[in-house]
């Protein structure tokens, strides 16, 4: 018996893994089927697991959407890596006999009722997201249960449906039980990089993010589209600064795993200039910091573009940083007009959507080139999903409120009142 199995370093990074439980988001051409293929004949082969049971009489399935996707990913695939251990195979059933007695079957999670009843060793179960959940949940986990036996979950992410939610529970798993990986297409060394350039530039952006990036961007939040991102990086002569900033606590990440950090939200630090012809978004400064770096990066944002004035949105963490701009301002030489900006009434989604729907669909706004771009675009392309972090579009849709504001107070002061912004209505 001669197998001979080349997987690359991300690949062996998830076979070489002792975890129960795998799941791996990946894009396109990374190697997938093969990692598959691999699991499955190794998995097959074995008498015993690793927790001492006997595995006679236990089968290893590939379950994908539907029966025919599995015989045409892998069904070829699986005959040629495994020549020499295997006996005999029946074509219509997906069925592999190896040579130790045991089988693999190719499955459809389609026909969920076929998948009830067997006792399983191994099972893979390919794109995942796009199969309905209770498949996992309620047929195919007890049947590992009788051996403990493992999954591997793998495929590409169709938004954040229930294989983000499995994804995310397999990071923040802490009895070892289950882990998670994400690849890149390009992670495949043996990709060609000009195929997947040449795919960008064929592609809409979210569309690449999710098949060669496995991004878990919403592909269906529905209100901002990827058409309505202007970029322009040439800062428009007129016009006044307006800084907004959406604080979302102070505390210490150390100790705290990837998977938590990720899970909690950001303090947003939008800096946008504002004209009669609409906004230029200079920077969305984001991250989670101790209070007095937020403070120092808010004043240093003021302080490089003259702001008009700072926004905050009010409540204890307003409160709480206050005293840190005051001891701060003299000491850097700036003392931007500090202003508390309001909920007004508004829950968060109504919010944000009033504030830069309109703007964004009349092309109002229009965005700098810089390091925010990816992670607001993110955002927006996902809100209002509940399961995705919105900290830079509530920032930067505070400069509405903040913006109105003080137009209204300037309007006032000088009895010149003049139409600022048509599509807002102020």
């Amino acid at each position: 018996m001669d197998l001979n199995f080349s997987l690359h370093p991300k690949q062996l990074e998830v076979f070489n893994s002792d975890a129960r439980f795998k799941v791996v988001a990946a894009g396109r051409r990374f190697g997938k089927s093969y990692l598959s293929a691999v699991s499955l004949l190794i998995e097959a082969l074995k008498e015993e697991n690793d927790y001492g049971y006997k595995l006679k009489g236990k089968e290893c399935w590939y379950v994908s959407p539907t029966f025919q996707q599995g015989k045409d990913i892998l069904w070829g695939l699986l005959k040629d890596l495994g020549g020499d251990v295997i006996d005999r195979t029946i074509e219509n059933t997906g069925t592999i006999h190896l040579i130790n007695g045991r089988k693999i079957q190719i499955k459809g999670s389609d026909r969920p009722d076929t998948l009830r009843g067997s006792g399983l060793s191994y099972l893979v179960l390919d794109e995942y997201a796009f199969m309905k959940p209770d498949v996992w949940e309620d047929i195919l986990f007890p049947t590992l249960s009788d051996v403990k036996g493992s999954a591997l979950f793998i495929g590409t992410p169709d938004g954040k449906n229930h294989f983000f939610d499995i994804y995310q529970e397999a990071l923040m798993d802490e009895h070892d039980d289950w882990a998670a990986w994400h690849f890149n297409s390009i992670d495949n060394p043996i990709l060609d990089s000009e195929l997947i350039e040449k795919a960008r530039g064929k592609m809409s952006a979210h569309s690449f993010k999710q098949e060669f990036e496995a991004s878990f961007s919403a592909s269906g939040g529905g209100i901002f589209k990827e058409e309505m991102l202007i970029y322009d990086e040439k800062e428009p002569v007129e016009g006044d600064y307006y800084i907004a900033v959406d604080p979302a606590g102070f505390g210490d990440t150390k100790g705290l795993t990837k998977s938590r950090v990720d899970k909690m939200d950001e303090t947003a630090i939008a800096i946008v200039k504002v004209n009669t012809e609409g906004w230029w978004v200079k920077d969305i400064d984001s991250g989670r910091w101790g209070i007095r770096e937020t403070a120092i990066r808010i004043l240093r944002h003021a302080q490089q573009v003259q702001a008009r004035s700072v926004g905050i949105e009010g409540g204890s963490l307003k409160n709480a940083m206050l005293p840190y701009l005051q001891d701060n301002m003299a000491r850097l030489g700036v003392w931007p007009k500090i202003e508390t900006l309001s909920h007004g009434g508004k829950k968060k989604t109504d919010r944000i959507a009033w504030a830069l729907q309109g703007r964004l669909e009349h092309k109002r706004i229009k965005f700098n080139k810089g390091k925010f771009n990816r992670k607001l675009e993110d955002q927006l392309l996902d809100f209002p999903n509940p399961l995705s972090h919105d900290d830079l579009p509530d920032a930067l849709s505070y400069i509405d409120q903040l913006a109105t504001t003080n137009y209204a107070i300037d309007s006032i002061e000088t009895d010149d009142f003049e139409i600022l912004d048509i599509i807002a209505g102020y």
